[in-house]
């Protein structure tokens, strides 16, 4: 097995502080919270800009300066999300890559997600895969629903991803696929030869299927985008916090976990 990545979901675009009292906000404290992930074991950092009130934003300008905070702390693989908050047009929530992350997301498809929709036409994830190709920014495939590997495929067909690629199935979203550990054996048997993956678990779903995958030979993302507890009841005390404990469980069963200079070897990223 490669080593194990862990991506650090620092901030998504729903919690509030009001659910969360200890989520990062501003760019300095966004990358305080990145830097002590990193410490913890993390080599990618999942990032959602947020204004000075918390209200989620995509704004180029805070992406750059929230990239510019992390990068003088520490060198995690930063990784920008284009999925946003689901109200946010398409032509805001491509903007971030104009900061030139080394990672960002590609949302390969639409779903319900809880109350509203999350949409991804054809012609957005075309766009989407066209401006990473031209800024050399590596794409992590965002799977909701099994279909979403297919749509990403068909992407490689028209020339505008490489194989192999690395995708990330997100899993327990309220109205998306489960996540249970049949769902996540299931996409990755679905996978072409040579890709990678990551899981996000939704809520209850992060711990579980986070043991799994680290297993299966797979990747972890953990972090207050995802879950905001450490067990059930009990709010987690840092992002970090939930870093650590995968980074244990990967130490108990002897899975190294990579620095991310090893995680970008892993996944093909030229710096």
């Amino acid at each position: 097995m490669d080593k194990l990545i862990i991506t650090a979901a620092v901030t998504g675009a729903e919690v509030t502080r009001a659910q969360q009292p200890n989520l990062s906000i501003t760019p300095e404290e966004i990358a305080e919270d990145v830097y002590r992930c990193w410490q913890a074991g993390a080599s990618i950092a999942h990032i959602h800009a947020r204004m000075p009130d918390g209200t989620p934003t995509q704004a180029k300008g805070v992406y750059a300066e929230i990239k510019k905070c992390v990068e003088e702390k520490c060198n995690i693989i930063v990784q920008f999300s284009t999925g946003g908050a689901v109200w946010h047009k398409p032509e805001e929530r491509i903007e971030c890559l104009d900061a030139n992350p080394e990672m960002a997301t590609l949302s390969a498809g639409s779903c319900n997600f809880g109350d509203d929709v999350f949409f991804n036409s054809p012609s957005f994830m075309e766009l989407l895969a066209t401006r990473m190709k031209e800024r050399g920014i590596k794409p992590e495939i965002e799977v909701f629903e099994p279909g979403m590997i297919d749509n990403a495929l068909r992407l490689v067909k028209k020339g505008l991803l490489e194989l192999p690629l690395h995708f990330d199935f997100v899993l327990g979203v309220p109205g998306a696929m489960s996540g249970n550990i049949e769902d996540l054996v299931f996409l990755v048997n679905k996978l072409p030869k040579g890709c990678t993956w990551t899981v996000a678990g939704v809520g209850r779903y992060e711990l579980p299927l986070a043991t799994h995958a680290i297993v299966m030979g797979g990747h972890v993302r953990v972090g207050f985008e995802d879950n905001i507890y450490y067990r059930k009841g009990e709010l987690a005390t840092s992002n970090a916090q939930l870093v650590e404990r995968i980074a244990k469980i990967a130490r108990e069963v002897d899975r190294p976990v990579a620095t991310p200079d090893e995680a970008r070897e892993i996944l093909g990223i030229r710096r």
